[in-house]
């Protein structure tokens, strides 16, 4: 198998691919005899907890399967119970090893990918994994049981048939060479998940069944809704394995939910929890203060990394009429005055966001180039011509700038005068259009933490005559608010990419619009916006990829789809100090909750009070 890799490897003149590994672009950094990651400690002792809290804005949650788009999912299951068959890595951006699977191969036209599963593989509850239970978890997450977006990220994969009992082929509706990657990421689950009678049960039935997967956890204590602990199974299939050696070393992890940031930086220095992450810089320089601090008691610390910048902003709901035209969007825009919040609120901690794929490679900047442009020219009827004959858009500085000249005085005089041009003038005490309809708007948030910003913003923009309202509701709330896509402005954070791809046809894609549950929040419906995403995922090389995602990220900043927030070059992190080690490589992609769970160890101290408490369990 291996040597047929390698001639086909030949045959494309490009090495995308090992037997034991598959790389969308370049070479594979680790050869199949490697032993662990560089990462890693493969010597790291097995013991102790680490208590943490959801990095998302989860309150509480009320059911163990994350792949159903109903309720809200307990926080860790999928990174701990489920497994797939390829794992990345934190040191390579479009390359996953062989987890479930020890060998992967790639046909010859690239149209289907081929797994064959390793033979200790083994759920949780003893039974061998299976080619049978890929295909189940493939069919099951395409079908109208599992949440949409799973959907939308196979669409281009035909299906998964069954070789024999150990190998299982997925078939590709097209070469794509970013689709191996995509199906080696599938969590596969046991056909015995939620199985009542010797009868499986549709995907979304399974609610509170415990999971059967794969992984080095079980779910252990839970206090329902709020608290969940996992376990590490002490007969974990791949705790010898290279892609595994030194990872997942806690014998608990758990995490806790608290209802507002307040009440969880409270439990954090009260010492209810170890690890926590920040995204408040007012909280950060002001609130991450104190004995527990000065003592040492409590690390805190700004780690350095290489991950492509987070996207974040105030997302428009543009399948509402008030927001289709991109006058107006555009105007709100110009209200955002980010100097002023950056020197009076974040401390000066951020730089501002200016589109989709910031401090990357993949963000545009100026004037289209020549490659741009052989993607951007066959559209040109279906796009503005700014897009063509003017820089890509830049977040307006809204302090007197000597390279413009202008204040947010002149922005607002400039926002005026679009949204004259789309009908909307200041009379009777607000911004009205001909039928003297006032402009509303409202900003939803579940935390309360968006409200020292949308205040100044609000002010700005009450200058314009629009009427604010900014309301806070619980998470769940707003969650399914969001699924069907019933409010108008919220704030949204995506987490940057080193490989942006099948995903982006979730976030910006026409069909995705449409369909309730998406991540398309803004309900972007654009044919060229369709034509570029096509270009993203059926690039060949990564200079082709660059270029139709600078071309994709010109476009949408064109389209003024949502006022861009801030962001940071670091990962601000707080954690009680002598319970937990760290490998002494830092890797490069990483998010700090994933490195923390997978790659730290406990202290001797920490082992001791998690032996002892459960000792003195019944």
């Amino acid at each position: 198998m291996r040597g047929l890799l390698y001639l086909l490897l030949l045959w494309a003149c490009v090495p995308s691919w090992a037997g034991h590994a598959y790389a969308q672009f370049g070479d594979v950094k680790y050869p199949g005899t490697f032993h662990h990651f560089d990462y890693v400690n493969p010597d790291a002792p097995k013991g102790g907890e680490l208590v943490l809290v959801s990095p998302t804005r989860l309150s509480s949650f009320d059911k163990y399967n994350p792949f159903t788009l109903k309720g809200n999912a307990a926080p860790g299951l999928s990174g701990l119970v489920f497994e797939t068959l390829l794992t990345g890595t934190l040191d390579e951006p479009t390359t996953a090893y062989g987890l479930l699977a020890e060998d992967v191969s790639v046909s010859s036209d690239k149209r289907s990918v081929t797994f064959r599963l390793r033979a200790q593989a083994r759920f949780n509850n003893g039974d061998p994994v299976l080619a049978s239970d890929v295909k189940y978890s493939f069919d099951k997450l395409t079908s109208k049981e599992a949440a949409p977006q799973f959907r939308t990220l196979y669409a281009e994969v035909i299906g998964a048939k069954v070789i024999d009992l150990s190998t299982v082929r997925f078939d590709f509706a097209r070469a794509n060479p970013e689709l191996p990657l995509i199906v080696g990421n599938l969590p596969v689950f046991s056909q015995k998940w939620g199985m009542k009678e010797g009868v499986s049960q549709p995907l979304d039935k399974i609610v509170t069944d415990l999971p059967i997967g794969s992984g080095p956890y079980k779910i252990g204590r839970v206090v329902f809704g709020r608290d969940i602990s996992y376990d590490r199974d002490p007969h974990y299939w791949a705790r010898d394995v290279n892609v595994r050696r030194g990872l997942f070393n806690f014998d608990r992890i758990t995490y806790r939910l608290y209802k507002d940031n307040t009440a969880q930086l409270e439990g954090f220095k009260a010492g209810e929890f170890d690890f926590i992450q920040s995204f408040v810089a007012r909280e950060w320089a002001r609130a991450y203060t104190g004995k527990s601090f000065n003592s040492g008691q409590l690390i805190k610390r700004e780690l350095k990394h290489g991950n492509a910048g987070d996207f974040q902003g105030f997302l428009f709901n543009t399948r509402l009429p008030k927001f289709q035209d991109v006058r107006v969007r555009e105007a709100i825009g110009l209200a955002m005055d980010f100097e002023w919040m950056n020197r009076q609120l974040f401390y000066n901690a951020y730089q501002r966001v200016r589109g989709y794929f910031v401090a990357s490679d993949f963000e545009a900047t100026g004037l289209p180039d020549a490659a741009e442009l052989a993607l951007l020219t066959p559209l040109r009827a279906q796009l503005a011509p700014e897009v063509f004959s003017a820089p890509v858009p830049m977040p307006p500085r809204t302090e007197i700038d000597p390279a413009s000249g202008q204040s947010l005085r002149d922005h607002l005089r400039q926002a005026k005068a679009l949204l004259a041009q789309a009908g909307w003038t200041y009379r009777e005490g607000a911004l009205r259009n001909a039928q003297g309809e006032p402009f509303t708007l409202e900003f939803l948030d579940n935390s309360g933490a968006m409200g020292r910003v949308v205040t100044p913003f609000a002010k700005n923009l009450e200058k314009l005559g629009f009427v604010v309202n900014y309301k806070v509701i619980d998470f769940a709330v707003l969650q399914k608010r969001l699924d069907v896509f019933d409010f108008e402005i919220i704030s949204n954070r995506n987490v940057g990419s080193e490989s942006p791809g099948t995903e982006l046809m979730e976030r910006f894609g026409s069909k995705a619009a449409g369909t309730e549950g998406s991540g398309n929040f803004m309900g972007i419906q654009d044919s060229a916006v369709d034509a570029l995403l096509e270009k993203v995922i059926s690039s060949k090389t990564r200079p082709q990829l660059i270029t139709a995602v600078r071309a994709l990220d010109r476009v949408l900043r064109h389209g003024h789809y949502a006022v861009p927030h801030w962001y940071g070059g670091v990962h601000r992190v707080a954690w009680r100090n002598g319970r937990f080690e760290q490998p002494a490589v830092t890797p490069r992609y990483y998010q700090p909750e994933a490195w923390a769970v997978s790659t730290w160890w406990a202290t001797r101290d920490n082992q001791a009070t998690l032996a002892a408490e459960t000792r003195g369990q019944p």
